[in-house]
């Protein structure tokens, strides 16, 4: 077998876990060179009272995640590109300079192409148009990423996306199951009306990690300043994680009609 390099760009420290932590334990396990490069440190993620010491800046708690998260996944490298974290959107931090989403794109796209260059990286991952759920930082993710890819000639470039019809699908399974699931928000969207990802249709490439869950959860706990214990995604009973979360979902860019794939390195 030859080993490959698949370099993933994420947004913020967890992204990495929540979206594509399977897809990375997998490819690790099998013997690939895992790189993961974020674009900011988190500064603005959410963080309960007095879980920080006295002084500490959230930004170093999440660097310190990140790293405990790759190990988990079996990541070879982890690289920052120093932006800070835009917030949500319409916040007053989406206008702050320095902030990836004021970032000058021809200019961040360099940064990544030149790791790509680096890593001789066969593979690169970003987000869908919409950052799968309209946040900046990952609109901002597929913008760099999908232009630091031409600009470093990768042979494949990717989208990370959520597959919107799946999910009902499963919201409606586990409501269905009566599973009490701790932290279920009281807002959380009927099915019908959700907005994350794309249509089944637009999926090119639908990896099955349910034989990495356990290490993907376990990456999850790692970012415990944003994934408690009794949150959403760690409450859940394991059979209801695994086939929400064992399954992770890409589009190939530049992809002919009709591809479908279980493997980001076919073809390769």
């Amino acid at each position: 077998m030859t080993s490959r390099t698949v370099v993933f760009f994420h947004a913020h420290p967890d992204d990495e876990s929540i979206a594509t932590g399977g897809t990375m334990a997998k490819l690790a396990a099998d013997g690939h060179r895992v790189v993961l490069v974020v674009a900011t440190r988190g500064e603005n993620g959410e963080v309960e009272d007095g879980f920080l010491r006295p002084g500490e800046p959230l930004w170093e708690r999440r660097v310190v995640e990140t790293a405990a998260s790759a190990e988990i996944l079996g990541v070879s490298r982890v690289e920052f590109l120093d932006y800070l974290d835009s917030g949500m959107i319409g916040t007053p931090e989406n206008d702050v300079a320095g902030s990836f989403w004021q970032a000058d794109v021809e200019q961040a796209a360099q940064r990544l192409a030149n790791i790509l260059t680096e890593e001789h990286a066969d593979v690169v991952t970003a987000y869908d148009e919409n950052g799968v759920y309209g946040h900046p930082d990952h609109i901002q993710v597929h913008r760099v990423g999908m232009r630091a890819a031409q600009l470093a000639g990768t042979p494949k470039a990717y989208m990370s996306t959520a597959n919107r019809d799946r999910i009902r699908q499963w919201m409606e399974q586990a409501a269905n199951s009566g599973a009490d699931i701790a932290d279920m928000p009281d807002d959380m969207p009927d099915p019908a009306d959700l907005q994350i990802g794309v249509s089944e249709d637009r999926i090119t490439t639908a990896i099955d990690a349910r034989d990495q869950v356990d290490v993907k959860r376990r990456s999850m706990k790692a970012h415990a300043s944003q994934i408690s214990e009794t949150s959403f995604f760690l409450a859940m009973p394991p059979d209801i994680f695994k086939e929400g979360f064992g399954w992770e979902w890409y589009i190939l860019d530049g992809a002919p009609p009709g591809t479908h794939e279980t493997d980001l390195l076919e073809g390769l």
